[in-house]
Protein backbone atom coordinates (compact mmCIF):
# COMPACT_ATOMS: atom_id res chain seq x y z
CA UNK A 1 0.00 0.00 0.00
CA UNK A 2 3.00 2.66 0.77
CA UNK A 3 4.62 1.46 -2.72
CA UNK A 4 1.99 2.30 -4.71
CA UNK A 5 1.43 5.67 -2.41
CA UNK A 6 5.02 6.59 -3.37
CA UNK A 7 4.78 5.52 -6.72
CA UNK A 8 1.56 7.86 -7.28
CA UNK A 9 3.18 10.58 -5.15
CA UNK A 10 6.54 10.74 -7.46
CA UNK A 11 4.51 10.47 -10.63
CA UNK A 12 2.38 13.58 -9.52
CA UNK A 13 5.60 15.33 -8.88
CA UNK A 14 7.19 14.24 -12.23
CA UNK A 15 3.99 15.86 -14.22
CA UNK A 16 4.21 19.02 -11.92
CA UNK A 17 7.96 19.50 -12.93
CA UNK A 18 7.25 18.86 -16.47
CA UNK A 19 4.44 20.95 -17.08
CA UNK A 20 6.65 24.01 -15.18
CA UNK A 21 4.53 24.47 -12.17
CA UNK A 22 6.73 22.65 -9.43
CA UNK A 23 5.48 24.66 -6.32
CA UNK A 24 4.53 21.51 -5.43
CA UNK A 25 7.50 20.74 -3.00
CA UNK A 26 7.35 24.26 -1.16
CA UNK A 27 4.26 23.39 -0.12
CA UNK A 28 4.92 19.56 0.91
CA UNK A 29 7.77 21.06 2.73
CA UNK A 30 5.52 23.27 4.96
CA UNK A 31 2.75 20.22 5.48
CA UNK A 32 6.17 18.16 6.73
CA UNK A 33 7.03 21.05 9.18
CA UNK A 34 3.29 21.00 10.75
CA UNK A 35 3.27 16.70 10.86
CA UNK A 36 6.32 17.28 12.62
CA UNK A 37 5.43 19.57 15.35
CA UNK A 38 2.13 17.19 15.69
CA UNK A 39 3.87 14.27 16.31
CA UNK A 40 6.53 15.82 18.56
CA UNK A 41 3.62 16.48 20.86
CA UNK A 42 1.43 13.38 20.61
CA UNK A 43 1.77 10.33 22.59
CA UNK A 44 0.03 8.69 20.35
CA UNK A 45 -2.07 6.38 22.66
CA UNK A 46 -3.92 4.50 19.96
CA UNK A 47 -2.93 3.59 16.02
CA UNK A 48 -5.11 2.93 13.12
CA UNK A 49 -4.27 2.53 9.81
CA UNK A 50 -1.91 5.44 9.31
CA UNK A 51 0.44 6.00 12.46
CA UNK A 52 1.84 9.27 13.02
CA UNK A 53 5.31 8.15 11.81
CA UNK A 54 3.71 7.36 8.04
CA UNK A 55 0.91 10.74 8.37
CA UNK A 56 3.36 12.93 6.23
CA UNK A 57 3.50 10.39 3.26
CA UNK A 58 0.21 10.09 3.89
CA UNK A 59 -1.12 13.47 3.49
CA UNK A 60 1.39 14.59 1.15
CA UNK A 61 -0.37 12.15 -1.29
CA UNK A 62 -4.05 12.83 -0.17
CA UNK A 63 -4.58 16.22 0.84
CA UNK A 64 -5.19 19.31 -0.70
CA UNK A 65 -1.90 21.55 0.21
CA UNK A 66 -3.49 25.41 2.09
CA UNK A 67 -0.78 28.58 2.62
CA UNK A 68 -2.43 31.63 3.67
CA UNK A 69 -0.77 34.98 5.76
CA UNK A 70 -3.28 34.21 8.47
CA UNK A 71 -0.86 31.97 10.57
CA UNK A 72 -3.64 30.53 13.23
CA UNK A 73 -5.65 29.12 9.90
CA UNK A 74 -3.35 27.48 8.59
CA UNK A 75 -1.97 25.99 11.38
CA UNK A 76 -5.41 24.79 12.19
CA UNK A 77 -6.05 23.23 8.66
CA UNK A 78 -3.10 20.98 9.03
CA UNK A 79 -3.99 20.20 12.63
CA UNK A 80 -7.55 19.25 11.53
CA UNK A 81 -6.04 17.43 8.53
CA UNK A 82 -3.29 14.80 10.90
CA UNK A 83 -6.34 14.38 13.44
CA UNK A 84 -8.61 12.82 10.61
CA UNK A 85 -6.36 10.58 9.69
CA UNK A 86 -6.07 9.34 12.62
CA UNK A 87 -9.55 8.03 12.50
CA UNK A 88 -9.28 5.98 9.61
CA UNK A 89 -9.48 1.90 10.04
CA UNK A 90 -9.46 -0.76 8.24
CA UNK A 91 -12.11 -3.08 9.74
CA UNK A 92 -12.77 -6.50 8.35
CA UNK A 93 -15.90 -4.75 6.59
CA UNK A 94 -13.82 -2.16 4.64
CA UNK A 95 -12.62 1.17 5.90
CA UNK A 96 -14.43 3.40 8.14
CA UNK A 97 -13.67 6.52 10.70
CA UNK A 98 -13.82 6.67 13.81
CA UNK A 99 -15.84 9.38 16.10
CA UNK A 100 -13.71 8.54 19.58
CA UNK A 101 -10.23 7.91 18.86
CA UNK A 102 -10.89 5.41 22.32
CA UNK A 103 -13.36 2.72 22.35
CA UNK A 104 -16.87 4.08 23.72
CA UNK A 105 -19.76 2.10 25.27
CA UNK A 106 -22.11 3.58 23.01
CA UNK A 107 -20.25 2.65 19.79
CA UNK A 108 -21.01 0.03 17.22
CA UNK A 109 -19.02 -2.27 15.31
CA UNK A 110 -15.41 -1.21 15.07
CA UNK A 111 -15.78 1.99 17.69
CA UNK A 112 -18.23 3.09 14.74
CA UNK A 113 -20.43 5.96 15.59
CA UNK A 114 -23.03 7.42 12.65
CA UNK A 115 -23.83 11.14 14.83
CA UNK A 116 -20.80 12.82 12.55
CA UNK A 117 -21.06 10.69 9.63
CA UNK A 118 -22.13 13.71 7.34
CA UNK A 119 -19.29 15.78 8.78
CA UNK A 120 -16.61 13.04 7.78
CA UNK A 121 -18.15 12.81 4.21
CA UNK A 122 -17.93 16.10 4.06
CA UNK A 123 -14.20 16.46 5.19
CA UNK A 124 -13.23 13.39 3.70
CA UNK A 125 -14.33 14.39 -0.47
CA UNK A 126 -11.33 16.29 -0.51
CA UNK A 127 -9.06 13.30 -0.19
CA UNK A 128 -7.84 11.95 -3.65
CA UNK A 129 -8.79 8.64 -2.96
CA UNK A 130 -12.16 8.13 -2.81
CA UNK A 131 -12.65 4.63 -1.82
CA UNK A 132 -11.78 5.50 1.84
CA UNK A 133 -15.16 6.80 2.03
CA UNK A 134 -16.97 4.64 -0.34
CA UNK A 135 -16.17 1.58 2.39
CA UNK A 136 -17.30 3.65 4.54
CA UNK A 137 -20.83 4.96 3.30
CA UNK A 138 -21.28 0.90 2.17
CA UNK A 139 -19.79 0.12 5.94
CA UNK A 140 -23.55 2.23 7.29
CA UNK A 141 -25.86 1.16 4.70
CA UNK A 142 -25.19 -2.94 4.68
CA UNK A 143 -23.44 -3.86 6.89
CA UNK A 144 -23.28 -1.30 10.30
CA UNK A 145 -26.22 -3.44 11.88
CA UNK A 146 -25.43 -6.84 10.77
CA UNK A 147 -25.09 -8.94 13.84
CA UNK A 148 -25.55 -6.04 16.62
CA UNK A 149 -28.07 -6.39 19.54
CA UNK A 150 -29.81 -3.17 18.49
CA UNK A 151 -29.69 -0.46 15.28
CA UNK A 152 -26.45 1.56 15.48
CA UNK A 153 -27.30 3.57 11.87
CA UNK A 154 -30.35 4.93 13.32
CA UNK A 155 -28.99 5.82 16.09
CA UNK A 156 -28.72 9.02 15.39
CA UNK A 157 -29.96 11.56 13.23
CA UNK A 158 -28.21 11.33 9.28
CA UNK A 159 -28.05 13.73 6.36
CA UNK A 160 -26.14 10.84 4.17
CA UNK A 161 -27.99 10.70 1.69
CA UNK A 162 -26.99 14.99 0.86
CA UNK A 163 -22.79 13.64 1.88
CA UNK A 164 -23.17 11.07 -0.15
CA UNK A 165 -24.18 13.72 -3.02
CA UNK A 166 -21.79 16.22 -2.05
CA UNK A 167 -19.41 14.02 -2.10
CA UNK A 168 -19.93 12.69 -5.61
CA UNK A 169 -19.97 16.48 -7.04
CA UNK A 170 -16.12 16.15 -6.17
CA UNK A 171 -15.24 13.16 -7.22
CA UNK A 172 -18.00 11.55 -9.66
CA UNK A 173 -18.78 8.03 -10.24
CA UNK A 174 -22.10 7.40 -11.47
CA UNK A 175 -21.98 3.57 -10.90
CA UNK A 176 -21.20 4.08 -6.93
CA UNK A 177 -24.42 6.14 -7.41
CA UNK A 178 -26.45 3.40 -9.02
CA UNK A 179 -24.88 0.90 -6.77
CA UNK A 180 -26.21 2.37 -3.48
CA UNK A 181 -29.46 4.18 -4.39
CA UNK A 182 -31.60 1.64 -3.93
CA UNK A 183 -30.34 1.54 -0.51
CA UNK A 184 -30.67 5.23 0.20
CA UNK A 185 -34.27 5.33 -1.00
CA UNK A 186 -35.09 2.60 1.37
CA UNK A 187 -33.00 4.42 4.37
CA UNK A 188 -35.62 7.32 3.68
CA UNK A 189 -38.44 5.11 4.16
CA UNK A 190 -37.59 3.87 7.01
CA UNK A 191 -37.00 7.24 8.40
CA UNK A 192 -40.31 8.17 7.72
CA UNK A 193 -41.78 4.82 9.55
CA UNK A 194 -39.77 5.50 12.37
CA UNK A 195 -39.39 9.66 12.90
CA UNK A 196 -42.40 11.20 10.68
CA UNK A 197 -45.37 12.25 12.65
CA UNK A 198 -48.63 12.52 10.93
CA UNK A 199 -48.51 16.32 10.34
CA UNK A 200 -45.42 15.51 8.00
CA UNK A 201 -42.39 16.63 10.14
CA UNK A 202 -39.90 14.44 11.78
CA UNK A 203 -39.54 14.09 15.58
CA UNK A 204 -36.46 13.53 16.69
CA UNK A 205 -34.89 13.47 20.98
CA UNK A 206 -31.87 15.53 21.55
CA UNK A 207 -29.90 12.22 23.03
CA UNK A 208 -30.25 10.77 19.21
CA UNK A 209 -29.35 13.99 17.58
CA UNK A 210 -26.59 13.98 18.97
CA UNK A 211 -27.27 17.20 21.50
CA UNK A 212 -28.23 15.65 24.53
CA UNK A 213 -29.58 18.23 27.45
CA UNK A 214 -30.43 20.96 25.01
CA UNK A 215 -32.88 23.86 26.08
CA UNK A 216 -35.55 22.60 23.64
CA UNK A 217 -34.81 18.99 24.02
CA UNK A 218 -36.05 15.82 25.36
CA UNK A 219 -35.04 12.23 25.76
CA UNK A 220 -38.30 10.94 25.62
CA UNK A 221 -40.67 13.64 23.88
CA UNK A 222 -41.11 13.43 20.07
CA UNK A 223 -40.30 16.85 19.44
CA UNK A 224 -39.86 18.29 15.82
CA UNK A 225 -36.69 20.02 15.89
CA UNK A 226 -35.30 21.96 13.10
CA UNK A 227 -31.82 19.37 12.69
CA UNK A 228 -33.45 16.89 11.80
CA UNK A 229 -36.23 18.16 9.52
CA UNK A 230 -33.79 19.98 7.67
CA UNK A 231 -31.71 16.62 7.19
CA UNK A 232 -34.59 14.87 5.27
CA UNK A 233 -35.21 18.03 3.30
CA UNK A 234 -31.51 18.08 2.41
CA UNK A 235 -31.66 14.30 1.76
CA UNK A 236 -34.91 13.89 -0.45
CA UNK A 237 -33.24 17.21 -2.50
CA UNK A 238 -30.61 15.05 -2.94
CA UNK A 239 -32.28 12.26 -3.55
CA UNK A 240 -34.04 13.89 -6.26
CA UNK A 241 -30.79 14.94 -7.87
CA UNK A 242 -28.82 11.62 -7.97
CA UNK A 243 -32.35 10.18 -9.44
CA UNK A 244 -32.60 12.67 -12.14
CA UNK A 245 -28.62 12.17 -12.56
CA UNK A 246 -29.56 8.35 -12.95
CA UNK A 247 -32.84 8.75 -15.27
CA UNK A 248 -35.16 7.67 -12.68
CA UNK A 249 -37.74 10.04 -13.02
CA UNK A 250 -40.26 8.51 -10.74
CA UNK A 251 -38.17 8.19 -8.09
CA UNK A 252 -36.86 12.19 -9.28
CA UNK A 253 -40.60 13.48 -8.82
CA UNK A 254 -41.22 11.41 -5.78
CA UNK A 255 -38.21 13.34 -3.77
CA UNK A 256 -39.12 16.67 -5.24
CA UNK A 257 -42.15 16.42 -3.66
CA UNK A 258 -41.14 14.61 -0.13
CA UNK A 259 -38.56 18.10 -0.47
CA UNK A 260 -41.33 20.61 -1.05
CA UNK A 261 -44.01 19.41 1.71
CA UNK A 262 -40.99 19.28 3.88
CA UNK A 263 -39.37 22.91 3.01
CA UNK A 264 -42.99 24.24 3.43
CA UNK A 265 -43.34 22.35 6.54
CA UNK A 266 -40.59 23.61 8.09
CA UNK A 267 -41.08 27.33 7.27
CA UNK A 268 -44.82 26.92 8.13
CA UNK A 269 -44.81 25.13 11.64
CA UNK A 270 -40.77 25.87 13.11
CA UNK A 271 -40.30 29.50 12.19
CA UNK A 272 -41.45 31.44 15.27
CA UNK A 273 -42.25 34.81 13.50
CA UNK A 274 -42.34 36.61 17.22
CA UNK A 275 -38.82 35.45 18.04
CA UNK A 276 -37.55 35.38 14.14
CA UNK A 277 -35.88 32.55 14.33
CA UNK A 278 -36.45 28.65 13.36
CA UNK A 279 -37.66 26.77 16.39
CA UNK A 280 -38.05 23.13 18.29
CA UNK A 281 -41.71 22.72 18.02
CA UNK A 282 -42.77 20.86 21.55
CA UNK A 283 -44.89 17.28 21.11
CA UNK A 284 -47.34 18.59 23.41
CA UNK A 285 -48.04 21.76 21.34
CA UNK A 286 -45.78 24.85 20.80
CA UNK A 287 -42.84 26.16 19.73
CA UNK A 288 -39.77 26.04 22.23
CA UNK A 289 -39.17 30.01 22.73
CA UNK A 290 -35.49 29.90 22.74
CA UNK A 291 -32.95 30.72 20.03
CA UNK A 292 -30.26 27.68 19.64
CA UNK A 293 -27.97 27.15 17.18
CA UNK A 294 -29.83 24.67 15.66
CA UNK A 295 -32.11 27.30 14.38
CA UNK A 296 -29.48 27.97 11.29
CA UNK A 297 -29.34 24.69 10.83
CA UNK A 298 -32.26 24.60 7.46
CA UNK A 299 -29.42 27.11 5.82
CA UNK A 300 -27.10 24.20 5.56
CA UNK A 301 -28.90 22.87 3.01
CA UNK A 302 -30.30 26.05 1.60
CA UNK A 303 -34.16 25.27 2.75
CA UNK A 304 -35.39 28.73 4.12
CA UNK A 305 -36.81 31.05 1.14
CA UNK A 306 -34.53 33.82 -0.17
CA UNK A 307 -36.15 36.61 2.22
CA UNK A 308 -35.28 38.98 4.54
CA UNK A 309 -37.26 38.45 7.37
CA UNK A 310 -35.76 35.47 7.76
CA UNK A 311 -32.53 36.19 7.01
CA UNK A 312 -32.75 38.54 10.11
CA UNK A 313 -32.15 35.01 12.41
CA UNK A 314 -28.84 35.76 11.63
CA UNK A 315 -28.69 38.63 13.54
CA UNK A 316 -28.36 36.84 16.42
CA UNK A 317 -24.66 35.61 15.47
CA UNK A 318 -23.66 38.81 16.15
CA UNK A 319 -25.25 39.71 19.54
CA UNK A 320 -23.75 39.09 22.96
CA UNK A 321 -26.97 38.17 24.41
CA UNK A 322 -27.50 35.80 21.21
CA UNK A 323 -24.99 33.80 20.32
CA UNK A 324 -21.48 35.69 20.22
CA UNK A 325 -19.52 34.53 22.63
CA UNK A 326 -15.57 35.42 23.61
CA UNK A 327 -14.54 32.09 22.53
CA UNK A 328 -16.87 31.56 19.79
CA UNK A 329 -20.69 30.30 18.95
CA UNK A 330 -22.77 28.90 21.40
CA UNK A 331 -25.34 26.54 21.02
CA UNK A 332 -28.28 28.49 23.12
CA UNK A 333 -28.62 32.31 23.42
CA UNK A 334 -27.05 33.55 26.19
CA UNK A 335 -29.84 35.37 27.44
CA UNK A 336 -32.01 32.69 27.76
CA UNK A 337 -32.72 31.99 31.79
CA UNK A 338 -31.64 27.98 31.46
CA UNK A 339 -28.32 28.96 29.86
CA UNK A 340 -25.81 26.68 31.02
CA UNK A 341 -27.77 25.15 33.64
CA UNK A 342 -28.00 21.57 32.71
CA UNK A 343 -24.53 20.06 33.29
CA UNK A 344 -21.82 20.17 36.47
CA UNK A 345 -19.52 20.74 33.09
CA UNK A 346 -18.51 17.54 33.02
CA UNK A 347 -21.70 15.40 30.97
CA UNK A 348 -22.66 16.16 27.93
CA UNK A 349 -24.76 19.83 27.90
CA UNK A 350 -26.20 21.81 24.70
CA UNK A 351 -27.84 24.10 26.51
CA UNK A 352 -24.75 26.90 25.30
CA UNK A 353 -21.70 25.21 25.50
CA UNK A 354 -19.61 25.80 22.71
CA UNK A 355 -19.79 22.06 20.20
CA UNK A 356 -17.75 21.76 17.19
CA UNK A 357 -20.04 20.29 15.91
CA UNK A 358 -22.40 23.12 15.54
CA UNK A 359 -20.02 25.57 15.22
CA UNK A 360 -19.15 23.72 11.83
CA UNK A 361 -22.87 23.15 10.98
CA UNK A 362 -23.53 26.80 11.99
CA UNK A 363 -20.65 28.62 9.51
CA UNK A 364 -21.46 25.97 7.04
CA UNK A 365 -24.93 27.52 7.02
CA UNK A 366 -23.93 31.14 7.01
CA UNK A 367 -21.30 30.49 4.18
CA UNK A 368 -24.35 28.89 2.15
CA UNK A 369 -26.56 32.47 2.80
CA UNK A 370 -23.79 34.34 1.76
CA UNK A 371 -23.09 32.51 -1.88
CA UNK A 372 -26.56 31.12 -2.64
CA UNK A 373 -28.73 33.98 -1.60
CA UNK A 374 -29.36 37.59 -2.12
CA UNK A 375 -30.82 38.49 1.25
CA UNK A 376 -28.36 38.05 3.60
CA UNK A 377 -29.45 40.84 6.60
CA UNK A 378 -26.03 42.04 8.39
CA UNK A 379 -24.10 38.96 7.53
CA UNK A 380 -20.78 39.41 4.97
CA UNK A 381 -17.72 38.19 4.35
CA UNK A 382 -16.02 40.11 7.61
CA UNK A 383 -18.36 38.42 9.86
CA UNK A 384 -17.96 34.78 7.89
CA UNK A 385 -14.07 35.49 8.78
CA UNK A 386 -13.78 36.58 12.17
CA UNK A 387 -16.19 33.20 13.10
CA UNK A 388 -14.06 30.92 11.29
CA UNK A 389 -11.12 32.37 12.68
CA UNK A 390 -12.32 32.09 16.05
CA UNK A 391 -13.30 28.37 15.28
CA UNK A 392 -10.17 27.84 14.45
CA UNK A 393 -8.28 29.75 17.63
CA UNK A 394 -10.81 27.73 19.88
CA UNK A 395 -7.95 24.51 19.15
CA UNK A 396 -5.94 24.72 21.75
CA UNK A 397 -5.33 23.23 24.95
CA UNK A 398 -2.39 24.22 27.59
CA UNK A 399 -0.96 26.01 24.53
CA UNK A 400 -0.95 23.38 22.24
CA UNK A 401 -3.17 22.07 19.21
CA UNK A 402 -6.56 20.57 20.54
CA UNK A 403 -9.79 18.99 19.29
CA UNK A 404 -12.36 17.73 21.98
CA UNK A 405 -15.82 17.76 22.69
CA UNK A 406 -16.92 21.19 23.75
CA UNK A 407 -16.03 23.77 25.84
CA UNK A 408 -16.94 26.97 28.05
CA UNK A 409 -17.93 29.97 25.86
CA UNK A 410 -16.27 32.73 28.32
CA UNK A 411 -12.76 30.90 29.02
CA UNK A 412 -12.08 28.27 26.01
CA UNK A 413 -11.64 25.33 28.92
CA UNK A 414 -12.13 22.09 27.42
CA UNK A 415 -15.17 20.82 30.09
CA UNK A 416 -14.12 16.86 29.07
CA UNK A 417 -11.40 18.29 31.03
CA UNK A 418 -8.76 15.33 30.58
CA UNK A 419 -10.14 12.36 29.83
CA UNK A 420 -8.41 10.90 26.67
CA UNK A 421 -11.93 9.80 24.98
CA UNK A 422 -11.86 13.49 23.65
CA UNK A 423 -8.69 13.77 22.51
CA UNK A 424 -9.02 13.95 18.36
CA UNK A 425 -12.61 14.24 18.82
CA UNK A 426 -13.91 13.69 15.24
CA UNK A 427 -17.12 15.21 15.50
CA UNK A 428 -17.23 18.23 13.05
CA UNK A 429 -15.27 19.85 9.62
CA UNK A 430 -12.72 22.25 9.78
CA UNK A 431 -10.93 21.42 6.26
CA UNK A 432 -13.66 21.65 4.51
CA UNK A 433 -14.70 25.18 5.57
CA UNK A 434 -11.70 26.68 4.07
CA UNK A 435 -11.65 24.65 0.87
CA UNK A 436 -15.36 24.78 -0.09
CA UNK A 437 -16.62 28.09 1.76
CA UNK A 438 -13.65 30.33 2.78
CA UNK A 439 -11.32 29.47 -0.20
CA UNK A 440 -14.83 28.75 -1.88
CA UNK A 441 -14.62 26.03 -4.55
CA UNK A 442 -18.15 25.03 -5.24
CA UNK A 443 -18.39 21.02 -6.93
CA UNK A 444 -20.75 20.64 -9.03
CA UNK A 445 -22.07 18.49 -12.09
CA UNK A 446 -21.08 19.46 -14.80
CA UNK A 447 -17.30 20.64 -16.06
CA UNK A 448 -16.67 24.26 -14.69
CA UNK A 449 -14.66 24.95 -12.25
CA UNK A 450 -16.49 27.16 -10.05
CA UNK A 451 -14.57 29.34 -7.20
CA UNK A 452 -17.08 31.67 -4.49
CA UNK A 453 -14.62 33.13 -2.43
CA UNK A 454 -15.37 34.70 1.08
CA UNK A 455 -12.07 36.29 1.91
CA UNK A 456 -13.15 39.82 2.99
CA UNK A 457 -11.49 42.47 0.76
CA UNK A 458 -8.21 43.90 0.82
CA UNK A 459 -7.90 41.13 3.73
CA UNK A 460 -5.02 39.01 1.88
CA UNK A 461 -2.43 39.62 -0.74
CA UNK A 462 -1.90 35.99 -1.28
CA UNK A 463 -2.82 32.52 -0.56
CA UNK A 464 -2.39 29.21 -2.26
CA UNK A 465 -4.51 26.05 -2.43
CA UNK A 466 -3.12 23.23 -4.00
CA UNK A 467 -3.10 19.19 -5.04
CA UNK A 468 -7.07 19.89 -5.01
CA UNK A 469 -8.19 16.48 -6.76
CA UNK A 470 -11.44 17.38 -8.61
CA UNK A 471 -13.17 15.75 -10.95
CA UNK A 472 -10.16 13.46 -11.69
CA UNK A 473 -8.26 16.57 -12.71
CA UNK A 474 -5.24 18.48 -10.20
CA UNK A 475 -6.63 21.99 -9.12
CA UNK A 476 -4.45 24.82 -7.79
CA UNK A 477 -6.16 28.02 -7.08
CA UNK A 478 -3.74 31.35 -6.08
CA UNK A 479 -4.13 35.16 -5.16
CA UNK A 480 -0.99 36.87 -5.83
CA UNK A 481 -1.93 40.65 -5.63
CA UNK A 482 1.42 41.48 -6.30
CA UNK A 483 2.62 39.02 -8.51
CA UNK A 484 5.55 38.64 -6.01
CA UNK A 485 4.65 35.81 -3.77
CA UNK A 486 4.35 32.74 -6.22
CA UNK A 487 6.58 34.78 -9.10
CA UNK A 488 3.15 33.51 -11.60
CA UNK A 489 1.57 36.38 -12.22
CA UNK A 490 -0.52 39.40 -10.78
CA UNK A 491 -3.97 38.43 -9.20
CA UNK A 492 -6.23 35.24 -9.40
CA UNK A 493 -4.78 32.36 -10.72
CA UNK A 494 -6.19 28.90 -12.06
CA UNK A 495 -4.06 26.06 -12.64
CA UNK A 496 -5.69 22.48 -13.70
CA UNK A 497 -3.32 19.87 -14.07
CA UNK A 498 -0.09 21.88 -14.40
CA UNK A 499 -1.83 24.22 -16.70
CA UNK A 500 -2.89 27.47 -16.38
CA UNK A 501 -6.46 28.30 -17.48
CA UNK A 502 -7.98 31.71 -15.72
CA UNK A 503 -6.24 34.82 -14.51
CA UNK A 504 -8.08 38.20 -13.11
CA UNK A 505 -7.00 41.12 -11.71
CA UNK A 506 -9.39 40.88 -8.57
CA UNK A 507 -10.02 38.13 -6.54
CA UNK A 508 -14.26 37.20 -6.85
CA UNK A 509 -16.49 34.99 -7.99
CA UNK A 510 -15.78 32.63 -11.24
CA UNK A 511 -16.79 29.49 -13.20
CA UNK A 512 -14.63 28.68 -15.74
CA UNK A 513 -14.60 25.70 -18.05
CA UNK A 514 -12.31 22.88 -17.06
CA UNK A 515 -10.33 22.11 -20.46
Amino acid sequence: MMKKRNLIAAIGLSIATITGFAQQKANTDQLKKYVEYFNSVDSEAVKNYIPNAQAFEFLAEQAPLFECPDPVLEQNYYYRLWTFRKHLVKSPEGFIFTEFIEPVKHAGKYNSISCALGHHIYEGRWFKDNSYLKDYIKFWLYKADVGQSKQRFHQFSSWIDDAVYQNFLVKPDQGFLKEILPALDADFTKWETERQRKNGLFWQNDVKDGMEESISGSRKDQNQRPTINSYMYGNAVALNKMAVLLGDQSLADKYQAKANVLKKLVQDSLWNAKSMFFETRKAKGGLANVREAIGFTPWDFNLPDDQSTYAKAWDQLLDTAGFKAPWGLTTAERRDPTFRTRGSGHSCEWDGALWPFASSQTLKGLANLLTNYKKHGKMNADVFYQELHQYAASHVKNGRPYIGEYQDEKTGEWLKGDNPRSSFYNHSTFCDLIINDLIGIKPRQDNVLEVFPLIPKNKWKWFKLDNVTYHDQLVTLIWDKSGEKYKKGKGFLVFVNGKQIYQSKNLKHIEVLMK
